[in-house]
């Protein structure tokens, strides 16, 4: 009976202790609820506040970026601006520089067109006048040579009536000299030739005619002219040709032959010697019929190539040699009026050359100037691209320090008080 009784009383307290246990832990349970939702209505409310918070400043960032963006729109229009009128400028530079270039070249092409029709026209005038002159001189010496022929071939004609004239040595030598000297007188100008002229020096010999040759400097170079006149070998030889015998005719070929060698190397022993003299000279035949019959022989040929080196030269021949050598000296004047022509254009070339040098450095001047002015646009570019980079990197935002006082580029003299 006690032993059931205590089995109830310890079962009771059993349930009583288990019934506290249940009650302890349900206010416990009920405590860390109260505390977890105490704990989840602050964490609310501070995130609530943080996001309060966050959208103010959300709200200050976008205010902040919405006056950034219009502060940059406005300074974007004044560059804009700025690099407009600095466009403008330049181009009416330019525009200006190329019109006073182009004013400068048209008025040098204008001058420099001027001087060279000047220049021709002068030359023009100067070489047809004195081609007219030359021409007429030719015609005038053309006709006394033909003239001359006229009378050479009547003298030829009357070779006959001439022999017992002629049959003294001296005299035909002295009629050769007088004809010779007829022929220059009448083709040259006295002073282009000279008479009995000592050609080598100390010699003691002296030649018949001369004529005076330009040489190195003022210089004179001697031709030497010698009259010969082989009179009686000539003569047998148109008796042998009026006879018909073969034998007389091949001997007194062979006799001219002979004289003329013999003669040429007289002329060249006593009259040559270069560089006094030109190095061949003139055998002067005063009969048409003698200098024939020297040409149908070959002498003419021979005496040239050989060691002699003499020229020879019947009346019409010598006429023209000398008109030859007179449109050489004629030649060799208007070639030295030339040079004075040309003289003057080496010194008009001179000045342009010198007026070239002048408007190449005005040219490189204003590509100077046009240099400077691009400078200075990149340097006032390059200090408003340093004022935007400093605007960039910013950490807190001023509006002093974001944009001072714009000031605007007018001209060197600002930037040079900028700097």
């Amino acid at each position: 009976m006690n032993y059931s009784v205590l089995i109830i009383i310890t079962a009771v307290i059993m349930i009583v202790l288990c019934a506290g246990m249940l009650l302890v832990l349900r206010r416990s349970a009920e405590k860390a609820e109260m505390d977890r939702r105490i704990a989840a209505e602050r964490e609310s409310a501070r995130r609530q506040e943080e996001l309060a918070r966050t959208d103010q400043m959300l709200r200050t960032l976008t205010m902040m970026s919405d006056i950034q963006d219009k502060r940059l729109d406005d300074m974007q229009t004044e560059l804009n601006k700025m690099a407009l009128e600095n466009e403008i400028k330049l181009d009416n530079i330019r525009t200006t520089l190329e019109t006073r270039l182009n004013a400068m070249q048209n008025d040098n092409n204008e001058q420099l067109e001027k001087m060279r029709d000047t220049v021709d026209e002068k030359l023009q005038k100067t070489l047809e006048e004195r081609l007219a002159k030359s021409f007429g001189l030719v015609n005038d010496q053309l006709e006394k040579v033909t003239k001359g022929f006229g009378e050479m071939n009547a003298l030829a004609s009357n070779v006959g009536d001439l022999k017992k004239v002629l049959s003294n040595v001296k005299t035909r030598g002295n009629l050769g000299e007088l004809q010779l000297g007829s022929i220059l007188r009448e083709i040259l100008a006295p002073e282009q030739f000279e008479e009995n002229v000592e050609t080598r020096k100390g010699s003691g010999e002296r030649v018949e005619f001369a004529v005076r040759l330009p040489g190195d400097g003022d210089g004179v170079v001697y031709l030497p002219i010698d009259a010969k006149f082989p009179g009686d070998t000539y003569a047998a030889l148109v008796d042998a040709y009026e006879e018909g015998d073969r034998y007389l005719i091949e001997q007194a070929k062979k006799n001219l032959r002979n004289v003329l060698r013999k003669e040429a190397k007289d002329i060249r022993g006593k009259y040559i010697d270069p560089p006094a003299t030109t190095d061949f000279a003139v055998m002067f035949l005063p009969v048409e019929g003698l200098y024939a019959e020297a040409v149908r022989l070959g002498m003419v040929e021979e005496l040239q190539q050989n060691e002699f080196k003499i020229n020879l030269a019947g009346p019409t021949t010598m006429a023209a040699l000398l008109n030859s050598l007179q449109m050489g000296f004629r030649t060799l004047a208007i070639q030295k009026h030339s040079s004075e022509v040309w003289d003057t254009l080496a010194g008009v070339k001179t000045e342009f050359a010198k007026f070239a040098d002048a408007l190449e450095k005005v040219q490189n001047k204003l590509g100077q100037a046009n240099n400077d002015l691009t400078n200075l646009v990149g340097v006032r570019t390059r200090q408003i691209n340093r004022k935007l980079k400093d605007v960039e990197t910013l950490d807190d935002y001023d509006s002093d320090l974001f944009l001072p006082d714009a000031e605007v580029w007018m001209g060197p003299d600002d930037e040079g008080e900028q700097q």
